[in-house]
């Protein structure tokens, strides 16, 4: 069960040789972050996962609590983005943090800015370009979401849930690292090439 109040809980302490992260949103706003899932692989591929509800201090839509099933009684007592950002900062500037699309970076950049402060300078990566680059038959084939990537790479997690898509982001990049030889810092070298 994630943490209901604003003292600091136990995070994962590293090092790592990335991070996966993950948010769920409360509405169609990519700032109105309700859950944030951290996945941090080990320098011999364990997984360490760290989860919280997050309070958005913003109304639910029903498309949203359908889809992931957190509704405002989740949040009600839960840290909000500005706590739990300082939480996870120092540990995320601290490796490469993997995201499954562009959408959670946004989604931090977006609830940062609502707080009026940039958004912390991390080194981001995708796992969706890694999937594409390792599995490019799937382009119109199925596609590179998390939805059929758990299908074909035989992934067992639970899709929208932020812990729980974290974790499977990580695994792409550690599938991916196996099937094509090439090391996590090597998607990240010609990541940055292609910018």
């Amino acid at each position: 069960m994630p943490p209901v109040s604003d003292a600091q809980p136990s995070l994962p302490q590293g090092p790592y040789r990335f991070v996966a992260l993950d948010v769920e949103t409360a509405n169609g706003d990519a700032a109105s972050i309700c859950q944030i899932g951290i996945a941090c692989v080990t320098g011999d591929d364990r997984i360490d996962g760290w989860c919280t509800y997050v309070n958005p201090r913003a109304p639910f839509s029903p498309f949203n609590t359908q889809l992931h099933g957190i509704g405002p009684n989740h949040v009600r007592n839960a840290p909000d983005f500005a706590t739990v950002i300082g939480w996870l900062a120092p540990l995320l500037a601290r490796q490469p943090v993997i995201q499954h699309s562009s959408f959670d970076r946004r989604a931090i950049q977006g609830a940062c800015a609502l707080l009026g402060r940039e958004a912390p300078p991390w080194q981001w990566g995708d796992s969706v370009r890694i999937a594409r680059r390792a599995w490019p038959e799937f382009t119109g084939n199925g596609g590179h979401g998390l939805a059929h990537l758990k299908q074909r790479l035989d992934l067992c997690f639970d899709h929208h849930d932020a812990g729980e898509d974290a974790r499977a982001a990580a695994l792409v990049v550690l599938k991916a690292e196996r099937h094509t030889g090439e090391s996590c810092d090597r998607f990240f070298g010609w990541m940055r090439a292609e910018a």
